[in-house]
């Protein structure tokens, strides 16, 4: 599971670039429709088809519910064998 973070930066017109290896990795091209949901500091982008779909829409919302819960603090940590075994579940 790849944990490195990249980092790019938004240009005069409002455009941020995806860096090249996300975009190969997610075989994002050009054209790629894209779902944008804002929460506090944190904006959560989800690659879609078109149309969008209502399944789209949802994981958009439960990913903003799980950012409100970190940022309050109302997590908690999982070994790497229990975060595993429970993205397996998704």
């Amino acid at each position: 599971m790849e944990t490195e973070v990249e980092v790019t930066k938004m240009s005069s017109k409002g455009q941020i670039v995806l860096p090249k290896r996300i975009r190969a990795k997610l075989k994002i091209k050009e054209g790629t429709l894209f779902a944008l949901k804002a929460t506090g500091r944190v904006i959560l982008l989800k690659r879609i088809d078109n149309p969008i779909l209502k399944e789209d829409l949802e994981e958009l919302e439960e990913a903003r519910k799980a950012w409100s819960e970190i940022e309050a603090g109302n997590s908690h940590k999982l070994s790497k064998n229990a975060f595993l075994k429970e993205l397996a579940t998704w």
